[in-house]
């Protein structure tokens, strides 16, 4: 039996919604595409959140460290947006609003015009959703068969920094009275129309490592009288991430070095080295247990060689674990918004997303939102593509979605145990 529990009337809402600010949300994104903002210096992304608030008569709050915002919508809304004590059910979305240090090489009318700055992540499309679930939901749930509770809109900063602007959130105790938080993320793998989900850990912890090698110096002519730090560094680039792998067979972390430097002199073996690289874990166990893995083969690789060595480890954020409950609310408000074979199992990803700091707080779901045209026969560009962008109807899909899932979420939060949960009207 369907459990979304969206009326036939609001249905017709949410269309006619829709089609009358299709155009100004796909602007609004394009706006955000064509001025975008690294981390911590989101202020023209937030000015146009809050602006675009308070038209529609809503009350939303600015970070304290200035950029990022928060917003409720629903019944029992304090003229700001602060921790929740109502007893009524609440709901979150989350979008985050950073850009990418990296040039945007794509061709359309609305390419960056900030050099080195780029949206290559979709989280103009985040935002915009998450901007346009809000306008619509507060318009449903002021309505006599709204269900009774809130969404608190969640515009989170410096999501591409460590630990990311979530930990301010959760600080400011805006995680309080909770009771399920939503992120979608775009998936450009994936077709418009179609939403992976996964219960469990769907993404990894991410840390960065800084590696630092020491070693006398020397004659390139006579390595032998040395300590060969190039060599080492050889060494450890090819050996350690397959000895860490191996020490956890079952849950092996990940080590890739981005940053490798040694000397600067074609005839110097130089007398210091440094790595820089992450180290990605798939779950909590895996991720408490490696930066000792780590250090157990770097100290198998260079104890032979002479070289002395430290290691900075500098923890990033946990895997994103999904609630199962959350989850299944998610996936089918999305069936039943999007239609028969919509909704996918997506993958593990070995990547990080700091809406971990929200499922530590709270029950979350995180979920991949399609954005490729099923249209283009084109390669499908990975996230973080210097052209990257996305089939803009996506965002209307992402709306239906969340407005759909708050609804369903408010209604079974507010029933008595045992309530028979059918839709009311599809």
């Amino acid at each position: 039996m369907n459990q979304v529990m969206v009326t036939t009337s609001e249905r017709a809402v949410i269309d006619s919604f829709l089609a009358t600010h299709r155009h100004e949300l796909i602007a609004f994104r394009r706006r955000l595409h064509a001025h975008p903002e690294l981390s911590s210096k989101e202020f023209g992304t937030t000015e146009a959140i809050v602006d675009r608030l308070l038209v529609a008569g809503l009350n939303p709050a600015i970070l304290p460290s200035g950029t990022g915002a928060t917003c409720d919508v629903g019944s029992q809304v304090p003229s700001e947006a602060t921790t929740g004590n109502s007893a009524e059910p609440m709901i979150a979305l989350r979008a985050d609003l950073d850009a990418l240090a990296m040039d945007d090489l794509s061709t359309s009318t609305y390419v960056s015009t900030v050099a080195g700055v780029a949206h290559a992540c979709g989280h103009d499309v985040h935002t915009t959703v998450v901007l346009g679930a809000g306008l619509l939901l507060a318009r449903l749930l002021s309505r006599r068969e709204a269900p009774a509770g809130r969404v608190r809109l969640i515009f989170e900063p410096s999501e591409e920094t460590v630990p990311g602007g979530a930990v301010e959130v959760a600080a400011l105790g805006l995680l309080t009275g909770v009771g399920a938080i939503i992120a979608l993320h775009c998936d450009p793998k994936l077709d418009t129309g179609r939403l992976g989900v996964r219960s469990g850990p769907i993404t990894s912890a991410v840390d960065v490592v800084e590696i630092d090698i020491f070693g006398p110096g020397g004659h390139t002519a006579r390595p032998e009288r040395t300590v060969d730090l190039v060599d080492v560094v050889g060494r450890i680039v090819l050996n350690v991430p397959d000895l860490l792998a191996g020490a956890d067979p079952a849950h092996p972390p990940r080590l890739v070095f981005g940053s490798v430097h040694a000397g600067d002199a074609p005839n110097v073996i130089p007398a210091h080295a440094r790595l820089i690289g992450t180290l990605r874990s798939r779950d909590r166990q895996s991720w408490l247990a490696a930066p000792g893995l780590l250090e157990s083969a770097l100290q198998r690789v260079i104890a032979p060689t002479g070289a002395t060595w430290s290691m900075t480890h500098k923890p990033g954020v946990p895997p994103v674990v999904n609630d199962s409950f959350t989850t299944s609310v998610l996936a089918e408000a999305a069936d039943a918004m999007l239609g028969e074979g919509a909704v996918l199992e997506t993958g593990h990803s070995w990547g990080g997303d700091t809406f971990a700091w929200y499922t530590e707080k709270a029950p979350g779901c995180y979920a991949r939102l399609g954005t490729h045209d099923p249209a283009n026969v084109g390669p499908r560009l990975d996230l973080h593509s210097s052209a990257f962008d996305v089939d803009e109807r996506a965002i209307e899909v992402g709306i239906r979605v969340l407005v759909a899932a708050s609804l369903s979420f408010l209604r079974r939060s507010s029933e008595p145990a045992g309530a028979d949960t059918a839709s009311s009207g599809g």
